[in-house]
C-alpha cells in the first residue's frame, strides 16, 4: 500500500482521472462506487461496467434485494486494495472498470421493469462494454438476458443457486423470480444441453434439459471435479454467469429471501470460480443479497466477492 496515496485520495468514486489503477482510501469513508471504481454513464474506453438493479418485486419469500447493490457496493471497500488473491495479473490496473450506477425505473409500474432493464443493458453493451449486474432479485436476469442475446445470440447459462428457477410458466407477462430460466429456455435465450445449475438443493421435476451438478455432487465429488464437469459442458461456447447468493449455505450467506440448508460454502465457491478461467464469459450478475436479513453483513461480503471472481473470469480471456 501506498502511504502518500492513502493520505490524498478522497472519494476516487467521483474525483478519478480515469478507469485504472488500484485505489488506496480509507474503506470507513467515501462514496461507496463497487471496488472505488469512477462513477459514470460516459463508457467510452470502459472494458467493463457495473450497474446496480435495486428491484425485488418478484420474489415469492422474504424481500429486501432492492436494498442489495448499495449493500454490496459497500462491502467491496473491505476488499484489500492490491491484485485480487488467486490471479496472476491486476485486474483493476490492467483494466478499464467503472461504476454506472443504477438502473432508474417507475417502482409503481411493475409491468414497465422488464423492458427498461433490457434497455438499459442494452445500452451499456452498445458503448462497448460488458457488463456486470448487481441485483436485486433473481428475476432480473431474464431482461439482463435478452439484452445479451440481442449482441451474442444464444447463451450458454451457468448458474450457482439453491433453486432451478425453471418452474413453468407460460404467462410472459408474469414478473416471477423462479420463472425465468423456463422462459428463457422456451424463447430460446440459453441453450439448456450447454447449461449448468450448480447446487441445486430443491425439487423441480421437469428442469427442462438444463444440466445439474447439485449441492450434495459439489461436497462429495469436490470443487475440482466440478469444474471440469462444468468446462467438459459449457465448451467454448459464449456463457453468461449468474450467482443466486442463496446458492451459498445459510451459514456463509444468511441474508437472502429464500435460504435453503445444506449449500455451497465460500471456500468451495472460491475455487470453483478460480479454476473455471478461461471459460468464454461475456457477462454476469450477483442477485438476492438482502441486507435487513444480514445483521453481520456477511451476504453482501460474499456477493462483492463473488462479483469481483466474475470480472476477473471475464478479463482472464482478454489479456494483451
Amino acid at each position: 500500500m501506498a502511504l502518500e496515496d492513502a493520505k490524498t485520495q478522497v472519494d476516487s468514486a467521483i474525483t478519478r482521472d480515469g478507469f485504472k489503477g488500484l485505489a488506496f482510501e480509507n474503506t470507513f469513508g467515501g462514496v461507496p462506487s463497487f471496488l472505488r471504481r469512477t462513477y459514470t454513464k460516459d463508457l467510452t474506453g470502459v472494458d467493463i461496467a457495473v450497474t446496480g438493479i435495486p428491484f425485488d418485486q418478484a420474489v415469492t419469500n422474504r424481500p429486501g434485494t432492492r436494498l442489495g447493490p448499495r449493500a454490496i457496493r459497500e462491502a467491496s471497500s473491505l476488499q484489500a486494495p492490491d491484485q485480487a488473491y488467486g490471479w496472476d495479473f491486476d485486474v483493476m490496473s490492467e483494466f478499464a472498470i467503472a461504476d454506472y450506477g443504477d438502473l432508474a425505473f417507475d417502482y409503481a409500474h411493475v409491468d414497465q421493469f422488464p423492458a427498461a432493464l433490457e434497455a438499459h443493458v442494452t445500452g451499456i453493451l452498445d458503448q462497448g462494454a460488458a457488463c456486470l449486474a448487481l441485483g436485486g432479485d433473481h428475476y432480473i436476469t431474464f431482461p439482463i438476458l435478452r439484452a445479451h442475446v440481442k449482441k451474442h445470440g444464444p447463451l450458454s447459462l451457468l448458474q450457482f443457486d439453491a433453486h432451478t428457477d425453471t418452474w413453468p410458466d407460460d404467462d410472459m407477462t408474469r414478473v416471477d423470480h423462479g420463472t425465468m430460466f423456463y422462459k428463457a429456455v422456451k424463447e430460446g435465450l440459453i441453450d439448456p444441453a450447454r447449461s449448468v445449475q450448480v447446487g441445486i438443493r430443491t425439487h423441480n421435476a421437469d428442469t427442462l434439459g438444463v444440466n445439474i451438478i447439485d449441492a450434495r455432487e459439489v461436497h462429495e465429488t469436490g470443487p475440482d471435479a466440478v469444474v471440469k464437469k462444468i468446462k467438459s459442458i459449457l465448451g467454448d461456447h459464449k456463457t453468461y454467469l449468474t450467482f443466486d447468493i442463496d446458492g451459498l449455505d445459510p451459514a456463509f450467506a444468511p441474508g437472502t429471501g429464500t435460504p435453503v440448508w445444506g449449500g455451497l460454502t465460500s471456500a468451495q465457491v472460491a475455487i470453483i470460480l478460480r479454476d473455471l478461467a478461461g471459460i468464454n464469459l461475456v457477462g454476469g450478475d450477483v442477485v438476492e443479497v438482502s441486507p435487513p436479513f444480514d445483521a453481520s453483513g456477511a451476504t453482501a461480503i460474499a456477493g462483492a466477492h463473488v462479483a469481483m471472481e466474475i470480472i476477473n473470469l471475464w478479463a482472464f480471456t482478454r489479456r494483451g
